[in-house]
């Protein structure tokens, strides 16, 4: 096992965002996480690995971008936060309030009869009632993600995990041209301070063009931001198989709100049962925070994509 296709691809440097899937054994997979497991407790929590029982597939995730991490932290904290002023208006108590959270579980097992699957989702929220969890809003972020795996990673998390509502972001960055070279530096000091140098250069860049492209010393660190879709995923049918792939229910061009969603969305029915305030929309995607949050995440991801780029050449 430790010769298998899963082993040389996870011991690989891995681009940021890069989910690469290599067919495996159970066995593999679990010999793969083992060897995980062990970097984890010294403090690598990346790259990460999923399995498919069904198709024998197992998925190597690499660390995420700056723009795949504060999208995910930015829909799930709006979002709840809406939710919450919906509930505190509607003379909510601050009991039933505190029970919906950002969900701190990020990974599901599935046993099945065709084999083990286990996933992963990007964020979510969910309720807590007497130390009971119920995920109820699913959120998945493409960068360098495939449209179609985006689909079936939200419909899974609908279907499998039974959220009442899944909200998928695909963020499409145009075409950068020309890659950064590797940079060496004589110390750790020097190295730094070109990142900083550059960090400035592209803030200054981002002014004039907020959604990119961006350059540095004649290379692209980051395209121009060509088009962000958000779209929103339910499923009517409480039968279907855990890998049906479902088909969106609207589809937005950023900035629109997503005034489809509604706190019952986000609540169990059960917890305000026969109360109207279900029925609020949840009016959480704006544009102010929206076009603040990605600027932000843009720079952090051309810097991360100089960073490593950038050596310190060690005296012999």
């Amino acid at each position: 096992m430790e010769q298998s296709a899963l082993m040389s691809l996870v011991r690989r440097p891995l681009s940021p965002d890069a989910r690469i899937e290599v067919p495996a054994t159970w066995e593999e997979y679990e010999y793969a996480q083992e060897h995980l497991a062990q970097d984890d407790n010294e403090g690598n929590k990346f790259p990460r690995l999923w399995y498919d029982g069904s198709s024998k597939l197992a998925t190597v995730v690499a660390a995420p971008t700056p723009l795949h991490s504060d999208m995910v932290g930015g829909l799930t904290g709006h979002l709840l936060r809406a939710c919450d002023d919906v509930m505190r208006h509607g003379g909510i108590s601050e009991t039933v309030r505190e029970g919906l959270a950002v969900s701190a579980d990020t990974t599901n097992c599935t046993d099945a009869d065709d084999g083990n699957t286990v996933r992963e989702w990007d964020g979510a929220l969910s309720y807590v009632i007497n130390d009971e969890q119920t995920l109820t809003v699913a959120f998945e972020v493409g960068v360098s993600q495939t449209y179609k795996s985006l689909r079936a990673a939200i419909s899974w998390c609908v279907c499998a995990l039974h959220c009442r509502l899944g909200v998928a972001m695909k963020i499409s960055e145009g075409v950068r041209g020309e890659r950064p070279i590797v940079q060496h530096y004589a110390t750790r000091e020097d190295a730094r301070a070109a990142i900083q140098r550059a960090r400035d250069d592209l803030r200054n860049q981002l002014h004039q063009n907020p959604l990119g492209p961006l350059q540095w010393n004649g290379s692209a660190l980051f395209g121009r931001l060509r088009r962000i879709t958000i779209e929103t995923f339910r499923n009517e049918d409480a039968d279907c198989s855990p890998d049906t792939l479902l088909e969106p229910a609207q589809s937005f061009d950023v900035p629109p709100n997503l005034k489809d969603i509604v706190l019952g969305d986000c609540v169990p029915s059960h917890i305000l049962s026969g109360s109207e305030i279900l029925a609020t929309p949840v009016d959480f995607f704006r544009r102010s925070w929206f076009e603040s949050k990605i600027s932000t995440a843009i720079l952090n991801t051309a810097v991360l994509r100089i960073s490593r780029k950038t050596k310190v050449v060690r005296a012999q």
